[in-house]
């Protein structure tokens, strides 16, 4: 590969003209399905259009529950609401509102604006942020669905057991919340691994790590924050979904599990996820301040140790939701100056906001407007938040409406009030029109002024006692008005938010060419003039804000004097920069539109669907057919080596990279970090459950002989040797097939040989995983590992037809560079469970 850095860095855009038909040819290979086929569209733009649309759908149909929870709380006894319809609808409320909208909407925006942002072409895997966005939309509408056949939960958003087990909730409400949760997590961690390759992995060239807009780096902090929270809670659904259908007895004390596991697990995720939320709502923030004041950000730097400082500290509050639960003072102490912590990240960004404002001058538009509501709003938020991380006023403070006061002006005032800023600063990029400043300032003042009147109140209710998450209460003077003024501001906010609506229903015009374009004067690359494919040439960035810092760039893009004005293959491509210096190191052929990812996405939520309902046979079947969508797109993707192609000012790079160089490499990477944060997390809870009861481990004399896990460690290591050797039997060019495929097979025999070993070991020994949490916990350890083993089968069936096809070779090798990547961890991971379940009983 040439070497890139010495024409990178003298840049000088070619003053001469393209060549004719270039143009035509983008435009070709980046053409849209037409008319209702464009459901079929794989490219970000139109994905993200759809992505930030199901998520404004959801927080529409959250806020009318909302709202329906407001009349029933207006005044006291209230019949208006039943018990049980209340309690239903405050659950798909909170659940609505955390996983369906707040989530996806920041992880949407990401989507949509990122590659105009970094100037790439789309995310290195379009098919798989489509799969991640129809998966979200039909399983959020599946268990949205489930309000109008009384089969919504009633435990509340955050489903504590015992009350969401088997006894207290017999119906099938828990059930689709745990498998529909779990599933809808499964597709934000798909498109988490978009998020950070492509951040790392497709920049302009010339944009370094530190010239990334801020945005770019809250989505990536962001995505790794969710690689690391979101598996804990997908394992908390897996135990209790476990616990109701088989009798698993993780939470159930009288077997040694007990109740606070769910919580451990639940607020791991929980706490870190209220940043998670924040931190791109702070990005944006980031982004609107410098344009809306004229000037440069203040403390770029700053801010981004403050973004990963955030996200670091995060993941060590979760017991700040636990004071209350009977921990050891130590803990306690512990957590509450981590709670506290976490607020000096967040001020570094706020006084950084208020230095970028008065260095400049601000315009007060509508963005400007929301961008002031939500300093207002979240620094209150912030404040309360240091009142409850205190330990004993959260004794006094904790499970009453001053709490429900607290998180709503976090949450609200974190990411809602910047998410509408944002509308209104970034639709002239996306549409034909923009947005009324008329009547945005009419919606900002309706939703400002509601929402202090609806959750101010709240404060002073939870302080006279009032507790939360009750569909009542008695006729106390002091709540009655309180509560009345509350339900007044919820629907005055609420009369905003449909202001809000008419204007964009009115003003907003997507399209995917020639949007009004940058009426702000606004500094990123999002302000070129982009198309579908995004901007015409991409872009060489010298500064954090090129458009001001390099006169004429955007013509010069728009001429097609940068990098890749064309189509080097006739494919949609896009160029793969290193992950530091953004220098130019290999061309990505994109794939195209299609059915597969769509139809991906449908059988996979029908087989969460169908299990839920104990269609097991239907659901076996919607699980194959997903199956094989995902095979046939993945047969596509790995595409034979082309020459080395000239992306513009003499520079050639490779159209087929392997190992680091991939980006496939890189997502199988985070994806292994989500594998491996998901047994931490298993790790955890044996560990937890151990110290809370140590009577139902079994002695030393009670474990299987030493002879059983040897022998499955043998297995397991051997595996992974015939992996080895597969890879050095790579036929040349289409010998030596018979090596290779006699290698993975034995692997696999070897892999599955382990696993049955494994279970069949504790078997023998007398452990079932119904009888106490031990039993049930090493069950699960296997349940984890058959998951792999099964993934590993499928791939190994997979490399083995490319390799009789012709289609995988030494140098054609990333499918099995993948395979091995992934089963070297899966071997990893068996082998430390190993340790865990067989070791750690004979030395406790």
């Amino acid at each position: 590969m040439n070497e890139p850095v010495p024409a990178l860095l003298a840049g000088h855009p070619n003053k001469l003209p393209r060549p004719k038909g270039e143009l035509e040819a983008l435009q070709a290979a980046w053409e849209l399905p037409k008319s209702w086929r464009i459901v079929t569209s794989v490219n970000n733009t139109v994905v993200g259009y759809f992505y930030v649309a199901a998520a404004v759908l959801f927080f529409l149909l959250a806020g009318i529950l909302a709202l329906l929870m407001r009349l029933q709380l207006a005044v006291p006894s209230n019949t208006f609401l039943s018990p049980e319809t209340y309690n239903q609808i405050f659950t798909m409320h909170g659940t609505v509102m955390m996983f369906l909208f707040a989530v996806p909407v920041v992880e949407a925006m990401g989507i949509l604006l990122l590659p105009q942002m970094l100037g790439a072409r789309d995310l290195p895997f379009p098919r798989l942020g489509a799969f991640a966005f129809w998966a979200y939309f039909v399983g959020g509408i599946i268990f949205f669905g489930t309000l109008f056949y009384d089969l919504a939960p009633s435990g509340g958003w955050f489903m504590y057991p015992p009350l969401t087990g088997a006894q207290y909730s017999p119906g099938l409400g828990a059930d689709f919340w745990l498998l529909g949760i779990g599933f809808i997590e499964i597709s934000a961690i798909a498109g988490a691994i978009e998020l950070i390759v492509g951040v790392l992995r497709t920049r302009a060239p010339g944009m370094t790590l530190d010239r990334m807009p801020i945005f770019a780096w809250t989505m990536l902090v962001f995505a790794g924050m969710i690689v690391f929270a979101f598996p804990a809670v997908i394992l908390a659904t897996l135990l209790l979904e476990l616990e109701r259908a088989f009798g698993w007895p993780f939470f159930v004390p009288q077997k040694g599990g007990d109740a606070l596991l769910w919580q451990h697990l639940f607020w791991f995720f929980g706490h870190p996820e209220v940043y998670i939320i924040f931190l791109p709502a702070a990005g944006m923030v980031s982004m609107i301040v410098p344009t809306m004041s004229r000037t440069p950000l203040v403390g770029y730097r700053l801010i981004v140790v403050a973004l990963i400082a955030t996200g670091f500290f995060s993941f060590g509050l979760w017991v700040h939701h636990m004071f209350a639960t009977g921990i050891p003072a130590l803990s306690l102490n512990l957590f509450s100056a981590a709670s506290m912590a976490v607020a000096l990240p967040s001020g570094i960004q706020v006084f950084a906001w208020i230095a970028t404002i008065a260095a400049g001058r601000l315009q007060l538009t509508t963005a400007s407007l929301f961008v002031l509501g939500f300093l207002f709003v979240f620094t209150l938020g912030g404040l309360t938040g240091v009142m409850v991380a205190m330990v004993p006023f959260d004794w006094q403070a904790h499970d009453t409406y001053f709490v429900v006061a607290h998180f709503h002006y976090v949450l609200v005032g974190g990411m809602l009030f910047p998410m509408f800023g944002a509308f209104y600063y970034w639709a002239p990029a996306f549409s034909r029109r923009v947005l009324s400043e008329r009547f945005g300032k009419a919606a900002f003042s309706l939703m400002f002024i509601g929402f202090n009147v609806a959750f101010f109140p709240m404060h002073i209710t939870g302080l006279m006692g009032m507790p939360r998450r009750v569909y009542t209460y008695p006729a106390v003077a002091e709540w009655s008005v309180l509560n009345m003024i509350s339900t007044i501001g919820a629907f005055l906010f609420a009369s905003g938010v449909l202001v809000f609506l008419f204007d964009l229903v009115r003003n907003l015009r997507p399209t995917v060419s020639d949007p009004i374009g940058d009426v702000w004067k606004g500094a990123s690359l999002e302000w070129l003039h982009n198309h579908i494919y995004g901007p015409r040439s991409i872009p060489l960035v010298t500064s954090r804000d090129p458009l001001w810092d390099q006169p004429g760039l955007s013509e010069e893009s728009k001429e097609g004097r940068h990098y890749l004005p064309g189509t080097v293959t006739g494919q949609r491509e896009t160029i793969i920069t290193s992950p530091i210096e953004a220098m130019p190191q290999a061309l990505q052929r994109l794939p195209g539109d299609g059915w597969p990812p769509l139809l991906a996405a449908v059988f996979t939520a029908g087989f969460f669907m169908l299990l839920t309902v104990k269609y097991v046979t239907l659901a076996f079947v919607s699980g194959v057919l997903a199956l094989a969508m995902i095979l046939i797109w993945m047969w596509g993707s790995d595409q034979r080596p082309l020459p080395h192609a000239e992306i513009g000012h003499g520079i050639k790079v490779p159209t087929y990279v392997g190992g680091p160089l991939s980006h496939s490499w890189w997502a199988m990477v985070v994806l292994m970090l989500v594998a491996g944060s998901l047994y931490l997390s298993l790790v955890f809870s044996y560990l937890f459950l151990w110290t809370v009861s140590p009577q139902v481990w079994p002695k030393p004399e009670q474990m299987p002989p030493s002879l059983w896990p040897f022998v499955s460690a043998v297995l397991l290591t051997a595996s992974s040797g015939l992996i080895v050797l597969a890879g050095r039997a790579l036929p040349v060019r289409s010998r030596n097939r018979i090596a290779f495929v006699a290698a993975i097979g034995l692997a696999v025999l070897s892999l599955c040989g382990s696993l049955g070993v494994e279970v069949l070991s504790h078997w023998r020994a007398g452990f079932r995983p119904d009888v106490d949490a031990h039993g049930a916990l090493v069950y699960m350890a296997s349940f984890l590992q058959l998951q792999f083993v099964l993934t590993l089968v499928v791939m190994a069936g997979f490399a083995i037809a490319r390799c009789l096809a012709g289609m995988l070779s030494r140098r054609r090798r990333v499918v099995f560079g993948n395979l091995a990547l992934l089963w070297h961890y899966t071997v990893a991971q068996g082998l430390f469970g190993l340790l865990l379940v067989h070791g750690f009983p004979r030395v406790a």
